[in-house]
């Protein structure tokens, strides 16, 4: 091997050991790469996941202090527990996927927690009920059943299909806390 072949067998080697040694996580090397590659449909629905989670927590934490109903509380307080858990999953994946996530819930979750801060006693709960329990969760088990079948990305994937029986459940649970607010 002539010297020039072997220097740039050289540089090629250590090109290569250089490559290797990134670290996955490092931000704005595989990160943001990792991002650009993602789906536009798994990257949406990042955002409406953590927005929807973060209007159910902050709904709840409000129907936790403020509702008339005994189970509206009980229901209340297990979103808030099963939401941030949700929530943290969320921000764990997607940090590991270089996607940054909304630290708020989106203008009309907000409209919809103010309009609730408005109500009082059983006009409470039942907005509660139907909204941020019935409604909310309609949506939200939409988003995971699709992304559940239709993503691209494995672990986004993996993610919606795990968390979807919980929701399905809260949706189940939201149904019957509605039934019994609306005929009070």
């Amino acid at each position: 091997m002539n010297r020039k072949s072997s220097v740039l067998a050289v540089a090629a080697c250590v090109c290569a050991a250089y490559a290797v040694a990134q670290p996955a996580s490092s931000p704005g090397a595989s990160g943001s790469t990792a991002a650009a590659k993602m789906a536009g449909a798994d990257k949406d629905f990042f955002t409406k996941a953590a927005q929807g989670g973060m209007a159910e927590v902050q709904s709840s934490q409000l129907a936790a202090s403020k509702a008339s109903s005994a189970e509206v509380k009980a229901f209340a307080q297990q979103m808030v527990t099963d939401h941030t858990k949700a929530g943290e999953e969320l921000g764990a994946l997607a940090s590991s996927k270089g996607v940054t996530i909304p630290s708020a819930p989106s203008a009309a979750q907000k409209s919809e927690i103010k309009a609730l801060e408005a109500a009082s006693g059983a006009d409470f709960d039942r907005k509660y009920a139907k909204g941020m329990g019935v409604d909310a969760h309609r949506t939200t088990v939409a988003l995971f059943k699709k992304t559940s079948a239709s993503a691209k990305d494995a672990d986004v994937k993996a993610f919606a299909a795990k968390t979807l029986p919980t929701l399905e459940h809260h949706l189940k649970m939201a149904e019957d806390m509605n039934r019994a607010v609306s005929k009070k």
